[in-house]
């Protein structure tokens, strides 16, 4: 089976593989513009981007860490990146991921389309107000994540009364993904959530909206995979986990090894103080927030709305920004490390082009 070409906007990819946004710096310039080159859709993560460069576009630091959402969502660090990640991939699409709970969310989506996005991929919530930030942008293709028809239906609606436009193209992702689930904890061990029961039903329903197309994400690892997602009825998939196995991949040698490292069971859900459970590689810093003898938490960058300034941060025993960023800086003992469920699966380093390859053409 050969994949067909995806439209999203009025960007055509090649190769109908989107590569999941993953921050803090796990999916910047280098893994985005590769994986654009070769004709997938590079996503850059807009989450931390004060510590893009060795923190050169954070404006203030305190304890070496971005002050506050101005500086830890830096729009001169995204703007660096964006710049970066053209001069690898040039005029090919480039997508830019941006959280929905993070603060100062419609700035950043804004800083996006300033720095020349193509498109925009939002979580972490109902984007109900999305096009509201892009306002002056047409050109910009815009595109939520969601875990159910349901969620797609309430996007699709609130969008056409209030914006008189409908999403480019909607990810459907399952509980199997690394980093935050649009679940519960028991929703993501039950049947009737997983990704292969919720592509029909999310199918459907963007059928009523113009049929945009559906990208099927959470758990997707091989060639094999893709094609059941399509035979589901997506047009497309986001992966983010296997990237990480790649030269191009931006994340820390120390980070690539912890998965290289992991096992089935080292990796599982935690609780977040996003609200979501989230999935990673128990290490270190797994074993330190049990016993409560975490890092201290101080909020200093005040990245996500739901943390309410370092209270739910507290509750949970780890500051989500800090911990991230350790991971992205090499840091053993007290970064956390996020991974799907298939991140034990990964043996060696290859290149992105490799990696594309042996998806579209099979191993």
């Amino acid at each position: 089976m050969s994949f067909e070409s995806i439209k999203i906007g009025k960007y055509t990819i090649e190769k109908p593989i989107v590569q999941g946004g993953m921050g803090v710096g796990i999916s910047w310039d280098q893994l985005a513009g590769s994986v654009s080159k070769e004709g997938g859709l590079g996503v850059i993560s807009a989450v931390g981007t004060g510590y893009y460069q060795n923190k050169e576009f954070a404006k203030k630091l305190v304890a070496d860490r971005p002050l506050s959402e101005a500086n830890f969502y830096s729009k001169e660090g995204l703007e660096a990146l964006v710049k970066n990640a053209r001069k690898i991939c040039g005029d090919k699409p480039l997508a830019a991921n941006i959280l929905y709970a993070i603060n100062d969310y419609g700035r950043v989506v804004k800083d996006a389309c300033e720095a020349g996005i193509d498109i925009i991929i939002t979580g972490a919530g109902l984007p109900t107000n999305m096009p509201e930030f892009t306002e002056g942008y047409p050109d910009v293709a815009l595109v939520p994540i969601v875990s159910s028809a349901k969620a797609l239906k309430l996007i699709c609606r609130r969008w056409e009364k209030r914006y008189n436009r409908l999403p480019d193209a909607v990810i459907l992702e399952g509980p199997k993904s690394g980093g935050h689930q649009g679940f519960t904890y028991e929703q993501c061990l039950m049947e009737e959530y997983q990704l292969e029961n919720l592509v029909a039903p999310v199918v459907e329903e963007a059928k009523n909206w113009g049929d945009m197309p559906v990208i099927a994400a959470g758990g997707i690892w091989d060639k094999k995979d893709i094609e059941e997602m399509m035979a589901l009825g997506a047009k497309g998939v986001q992966m983010g986990t296997r990237f990480i196995g790649t030269y191009e991949c931006d994340a820390h040698a120390n980070f690539k090894k912890v998965l290289l490292d992991s096992t089935e069971d080292s990796i599982k859900l935690m609780s977040s103080p996003v609200g979501y459970p989230a999935r990673g590689v128990v290490t270190n810093l797994t074993h330190l927030v049990e016993k409560r003898e975490g890092p201290d938490i101080k909020c200093i960058s005040n990245c996500v709305a739901p943390c309410n300034r370092g209270e739910e941060a507290k509750v949970v025993g780890f500051c989500i920004a800090d911990r991230l960023s350790d991971a992205y800086e090499g840091n053993l003992e007290t970064g956390l490390f996020f991974s799907g469920t298939n991140g034990y699966k990964l043996d060696k380093i290859i290149s992105v082009k490799e990696l594309m390859d042996k998806l579209t053409e099979g191993e």
